[in-house]
């Protein structure tokens, strides 16, 4: 799968680049001074390499952990994400990090420890609050779990911190981590779901949506708490039957009571990103729906989102309770 380790100098020793250097012995080795050699040079297709990524390991020094904007969230006050890599593995049509990076290539950064140190200041501060970190921002939290091992590092130190919440935001099915450690109450498993219809257009490479609906079953009979994040909504054609289907096959498995959250958003993109991914992908039909900017941001027609929103609202609360139900308000 990775053919190319791109690696920083001063972490080439790193324990954990030793680790990964020997799952993949083939590939071959570039050392630089810092991955912006690699990821950031101007004169890159993005769509070309995301036919052959590189995987370059790095070390991260400042920003471990950020404020989420306002309006993300699922209820609580003091928001934060931070991201052990940035791209991800799938190839999303609507992905933001397409227009965002120069690069497809992945970035790990190395030193996890930094993170957690980070992590716990800012726990430390408000210690009888709840912060909530959000983990899958700029990368799919699980995708390259056998990899990476950030699950398997991050579960135990997210135990020990009586106020700190994990959501893990993924699509991907490597939940071996999880499920060979007892569940934390204060970790939210959290599966992006879409119709096959959609999925099967504009979400390519990731796992098929009756293996995601599997992986939360798995989960589920563990004791997991779990998330479904129903973002974006992609309009065509019928798809109001098609949620409702969508609804309909994940609720006939998934109980109520192993639900932490429910989450509901349009697709949307900064109009700078739009304009870069419809560049790269001229002949996608998602790009030829009813559009419009607004705010620097390109999203579906004010009423049609206003619509959607409505009906995918009404639909969910036939399962759900108000209380478990967070609409996007960004």
């Amino acid at each position: 799968m990775i053919n190319t380790l791109y690696i920083e100098e001063n972490i080439r020793h790193h324990p954990r680049t030793i680790s990964i250097c020997e799952r993949f012995p083939q590939a071959r080795k570039v050392l630089c001074e810092r991955y912006g050699e690699v990821f950031n040079p101007k004169a890159q297709n993005f769509r070309i390499q995301k036919q052959a990524p590189a995987l370059i390991l790095a070390e991260k020094y400042q920003s471990f952990a950020l404020p989420a904007p306002p309006g993300y969230g699922i209820g609580t006050e003091k928001n934060y994400y931070f991201s052990h890599m940035l791209n991800c593995l799938y190839d999303c049509r609507y992905c933001f990090l397409q227009g965002m990076y120069q690069s497809a290539n992945y970035v790990l950064f190395v030193n996890f420890e930094d993170y957690q140190q980070h992590i716990k200041q800012i726990c430390e501060t408000t210690p009888d609050e709840a912060v909530h970190f959000f983990s899958g921002y700029d990368c799919d939290s699980l995708a390259l779990e056998p990899v990476t091992g950030f699950a398997e590092h991050f579960l135990p130190f997210f135990a020990d911190i009586p106020n700190a919440w994990l959501e893990l935001r993924t699509k991907s099915t490597q939940i071996r981590s999880l499920l060979n450690r007892k569940p934390d109450p204060r970790c939210i498993v959290a599966f992006s779901l879409s119709p096959d219809e959609i999925a099967q257009k504009v979400e390519d490479k990731a796992p098929a949506l009756s293996r995601r609906i599997d992986a939360l079953c798995k989960l589920q009979a563990q004791g997991w708490q779990l998330g479904l994040r129903f973002d974006p909504l992609i309009y065509q054609t019928g798809y109001q039957q098609q949620y409702k289907a969508l609804f309909e096959q994940v609720f006939s498995r998934i109980s109520v009571d192993s639900l932490h959250s429910v989450s509901l958003g349009v697709f949307r993109l900064p109009e700078k990103y739009f304009k870069k991914i419809h560049k790269l992908y001229p002949e996608e039909v998602l790009f030829s729906s009813p559009l419009e900017t607004s705010n620097k941001i390109t999203s579906y027609k004010s009423e049609l989102e206003q619509q959607m929103m409505q009906y995918c609202s009404d639909e969910l609360l036939t399962y759900i309770p108000r209380s478990k139900f967070f609409p996007c308000k960004i």
